[in-house]
């Protein structure tokens, strides 16, 4: 029951996600935003993502939201780090903004099952 309920909320984390960063692309290619822009957009969709998330897991467990919530945050960055890795061959980001990421992940799915 808790690995299905944790990737049921990774597969909404993620297919949030996935909506979130291609309404961004479509903006990105319409409007033409700056880099600055699309940096936050990106680290907004992280958290939101992460969010929805942790907080489907708060409400399908009932008891210690805020940990299952900082569970799928910790998981959602660790395949957001994993995937990156396997399709780039390499380690594409700075240590500030590794940092940075896996805080707001984490941030994010705890927020949403403390809010669940």
């Amino acid at each position: 029951m808790q690995i299905k309920t944790i990737l049921r909320s990774l597969l909404l984390a993620y297919a949030l996600s996935g909506i979130c960063l291609l309404l961004l692309a479509l903006m990105v290619f319409k409007l033409d935003i700056g880099q600055g822009t699309v940096t936050a957009g990106i680290l907004v969709i992280y958290v939101v993502s992460c969010l929805a998330g942790g907080f489907l897991s708060g409400k399908l467990m009932r008891q210690n939201k805020y940990k299952w919530g900082f569970l799928v945050g910790l998981c959602y960055f660790v395949l957001l780090m994993v995937v990156s890795f396997i399709v780039q061959r390499r380690w594409d980001m700075s240590t500030q903004h590794a940092i940075t990421t896996f805080f707001m992940c984490l941030g994010g799915g705890t927020l949403g099952g403390m809010l669940s």
